[in-house]
C-alpha cells in the first residue's frame, strides 16, 4: 500500500476572500444628461466645497495649513482695504455656466452681486477678482482648467497663490479682453503692491505671525 503524503492529508487551503465592494452613493450616480450647476445646492449628502467643473463632481481634500492660513490672510486685507462697493468673500461657488460652477478659495465682488443671507452662488458679471491657492491635489485644476473657466465668463482679475517654502508666492493675471484670456502682470513675493481692482498692500510674511 502507497503511504498518503503529508500534504494529501492537510486541510484544504481557501481562497482569501475577495474586499467587498462599498455601494456608490445614490448622489454620486448623476442623472440622465449628467450634473448640473443647479443640482450642487439639492444633492442632500453631498460634502461641503463641491466644485462643478465640466459637468462632473470635484470633492475637496482636506486642507493643509498653508491654505488655510493663505486664505485668512488674504480675506482679512482684502475686506480692510475694499472700497465699499466691494465684498470679499471665500469658497464660495460662481455658476460660470449650465456645467460649470466652481469654487474660488477667495473672490472679490461687487456689492450689488450680493443678495442675501441664503444665497449659494455668485453671477461672474458681479465677480471682479478669483483666487486659487494651489494644494497638491487641485493643481492642474488650479493652474489651468479654473483660470480658463474665469476668463471665458469675463472675470477681469485672477490671482493664483503657491507656497514658496511656506509663504505666498501671487502670480497676478488681467484679463484681456480681446482674447478672453489672462495675461501675467507680476510675480510677488514677500510684498503684494497692486492699483487694481483697488489699491492694495499686503504683506505676505505676516502668514509667519498667524
Amino acid at each position: 500500500m502507497t503511504a498518503l503524503a503529508v500534504d494529501d492529508m492537510s486541510e484544504p487551503e481557501h481562497e482569501p476572500e475577495s474586499p467587498k465592494l462599498e455601494a456608490v452613493p445614490d448622489w454620486l450616480i448623476p442623472p440622465e444628461g449628467g450634473f448640473t450647476a443647479s443640482d450642487l445646492d439639492n444633492l442632500p449628502q453631498l460634502p461641503p466645497h463641491t466644485e462643478l467643473i465640466d459637468g462632473s463632481l470635484v470633492l475637496v481634500s482636506p486642507q493643509a495649513n498653508f491654505h488655510v492660513l493663505t486664505m485668512d490672510l488674504l480675506v482679512s486685507v482684502l475686506r480692510r482695504m475694499a472700497p465699499d462697493d466691494l465684498r470679499v468673500r471665500r469658497e464660495m461657488t460662481v455658476t460660470l455656466g449650465r456645467r460649470q460652477r466652481p469654487e474660488p478659495d477667495v473672490l472679490v465682488l461687487r456689492a450689488e452681486g450680493v443678495k442675501g443671507l441664503d444665497q449659494t452662488t455668485y453671477r461672474p458679471e458681479d465677480v471682479v477678482l478669483a483666487i486659487e491657492v494651489v494644494s497638491p491635489d487641485s493643481e492642474e485644476r488650479d493652474r489651468k482648467r479654473k483660470p480658463q473657466l474665469y476668463a471665458a465668463a469675463g472675470i477681469p482679475h485672477f490671482w493664483r497663490v503657491e507656497n514658496g517654502g511656506g509663504r505666498p508666492v501671487v502670480y497676478v493675471y488681467e484679463l484681456d479682453p480681446a482674447t478672453s484670456e489672462y495675461f501675467m502682470t507680476g510675480v510677488h513675493r514677500d510684498r503684494l503692491e497692486l492699483s487694481v481692482p483697488f489699491g492694495i498692500d499686503i504683506d505676505l510674511t505676516e502668514i509667519d505671525r498667524l
